[in-house]
């Protein structure tokens, strides 16, 4: 657990506040630039929510410092303090692109205009954040994991077979690339 907010608060390590509310603060000021875990997708639409059941798996484990999991939803461009108070950005998303569902791609993307197609139902909130940062002048270093989806399924908060399956993949995946960032 992590302690935030008044001595007697206890939270925990996922930030799953409503975007723009006091108990989603951003980091101190001189906390330096912290990598930002971001987890986005909508749990009720079946597979489209597999970064934020990844981002839930990823806060059972150890959170090194200098690390932050936010869960992001759809909130797209409510998003972007959250996203200027970043140095690096890793995203977890779902994605049409037309691999076998379960799929894990790992992007990085040098600037907006190279984020993938085919990202699901909140692609435009994601890439006018991203745009709204670099035009601010604070565009993080992006990682981008997709995880490949066939089929959304609304008012489901279960996901495919192959989609669950992947869950535990990716969040591997995530560990590994923060512990090469902040080690």
């Amino acid at each position: 657990m992590v302690r935030r907010g008044s001595a007697d608060t206890v939270m925990s390590p996922l930030d799953s506040a409503l975007v723009g509310e006091a108990s989603n603060p951003p980091p101190p000021a001189g906390a330096g630039s912290p990598v930002l875990v971001l987890g986005v997708g909508n749990v009720i639409m079946g597979d489209e929510g597999v970064g934020i059941h990844a981002l839930r798996m990823l806060e059972l484990g150890p959170i090194p410092d200098g690390v932050r999991l936010l869960d992001g939803g759809t909130a797209g461009i409510n998003l972007l303090e959250d996203i200027q108070n970043a140095r690096v950005v890793v995203m977890i998303d779902a994605t049409r692109d037309g691999r076998p569902a379960g799929s894990i791609a790992l992007h990085r993307p040098e600037s907006v205009g190279a984020l993938p197609h085919g990202l699901s139902a909140h692609d435009l909130g994601i890439k006018d954040l991203f745009a709204a940062a670099a035009l601010l002048g604070k565009m993080p270093v992006i990682y981008l994991f997709t995880v490949s989806v066939e089929t959304v399924k609304p008012m489901s908060l279960e996901l495919s077979p192959p989609v669950a399956a992947a869950v535990p993949e990716v969040a591997e995946a995530v560990n590994e690339l923060v512990a090469g960032l902040t080690g």
